[in-house]
């Protein structure tokens, strides 16, 4: 017994020493923020909008991942790979973000030509009604805001400025809230989408106030001519971030716009509040895996070292997942209270399946990391077509 407590207390202290919690305990801060904000968002528009309404909103909130990632040209990821990679070298991180923006402007000024000149078909085509076009006008106008400040902070992230990134997130996700709350109480149905696709882009303002004095955040490091080596690097990332961002979102609007057109609205809110409830956990992991994991395994070049943490993360998070599923399993129903109104109870049958699919995919995620970080460019976009199939 002794024996056992001994190895249990080891394990103990070794995970809390293990850097990717360490970087787990710092984002905590800002997850915990964001889903307080966000529990608060959640609970408010649902209780205006109701299931159907929030089923309406989910199918924008997919356009618009797809969107922000053609407009920020897919290479967000490289940024943050090359920063993490070349950051001592200011001639090349010149060079790195001199065309990082080039890329992004022109991007961005297409998405937003398209969304303002076909804004009626693209309405039609997303929210099954041409009533909604002005969203995506509103849209098409501040896309540009958006790619800008996840451009910054892609590159905060690069830098490894564990601490800023934080507090960005932190800052975004509190005057998110007030901002959407706001447009939801005025507006209902139509403040939502406006939010849904507006919010993050007033963020560009938050994040360059909390980014004065940065070194990097100088002109001289964005003047630099258009480098095709550089462009053709942060081609492989685009290529990987576009396919990521045309299958998930396309199958998850396929799959809610035929529960909402052959079954119910209502019943396809309840998908939708189960995503939500999702996205809620699985940001507390995507965030620590963006922050610490990606420039970590890009910065590491010894295939053994690159073994060696890759089998130290899953001992990590392996053991973290099982406890917290379990626990938000037996809390389901509270959950729903929590988050929503007596209306999507049914949906409490769904915890089952999604978490236990949650959980294989997070377990991918660690390998698709790899991918990511050391530019499996094939490999990448293989797996990710094939697992949006069988979703």
């Amino acid at each position: 017994m002794a024996g056992l407590v001994g190895k249990a207390k080891s394990f103990i202290s070794r995970v809390l020493k293990a850097d990717i919690v360490k970087v787990f305990s710092l984002t905590s801060i800002s997850t915990l923020v964001k889903m307080c904000t966000g529990l608060v968002s959640v609970k408010i528009v649902a209780s205006i909008i109701g299931p159907a309404g929030v089923a309406l909103v989910g199918q924008l909130n997919n356009f618009a991942m797809i969107a922000m990632s053609f407009s920020s040209g897919g290479i967000n990821s490289g940024i943050t790979k090359y920063i993490a990679e070349y950051r001592e070298d200011n001639s090349m991180v010149a060079q790195l973000l001199s065309n990082a923006l080039r890329i992004t402007a022109i991007c961005s000024a297409i998405c937003a030509v398209v969304l303002i000149v076909f804004h009626r078909y693209i309405s039609q085509l997303v929210m099954l009604s041409a009533d909604y076009g002005y969203v995506f006008v509103i849209f098409g106008i501040t896309i540009l805001l958006y790619a800008l400040n996840n451009m910054l902070i892609s590159i905060v992230n690069g830098y490894k400025e564990f601490r800023r990134f934080v507090y960005i997130n932190i800052a975004n996700s509190i005057i998110g809230v007030i901002f959407t709350v706001a447009l939801v109480m005025f507006w209902q149905l139509k403040g939502a989408l406006i939010s849904a696709v507006t919010f993050q882009s007033i963020m560009l303002f938050v994040t360059l106030w909390m980014l004065r004095g940065t070194p990097w955040l100088d002109l001289k490091f964005f003047k630099e001519k258009f480098n095709r080596v550089i462009a053709g690097k942060y081609f492989r990332y685009a290529l990987m971030t576009l396919t990521t961002a045309l299958t998930v979102p396309i199958v998850q609007m396929l799959l809610r716009g035929y529960v909402i057109a052959e079954i119910s609205p209502i019943e396809a809110g309840w998908w939708e509040g189960m995503q939500r409830i999702s996205n809620m956990y699985l940001m507390v992991i995507t965030t620590s895996f963006s922050v610490y994991y990606l420039p970590r395994l890009s910065e590491i070049t010894d295939v053994k070292e690159l073994r060696h943490e890759i089998i130290k993360s899953y001992k990590v998070i392996v053991p973290i997942l099982l406890l917290g599923f379990s626990l938000i399993y037996i809390m389901r129903f509270f959950v729903i209270k929590l988050l929503f109104t007596p209306d999507f109870m049914p949906m409490s049958h769904l915890f089952a399946w999604q978490l236990a699919g949650d959980f294989f995919k997070i377990c991918s995620w660690l390998i698709a990391y790899l991918m990511v970080a050391k530019a499996m460019l094939k490999m990448f976009i293989i797996t990710e077509i094939i697992f949006s199939v069988n979703r």
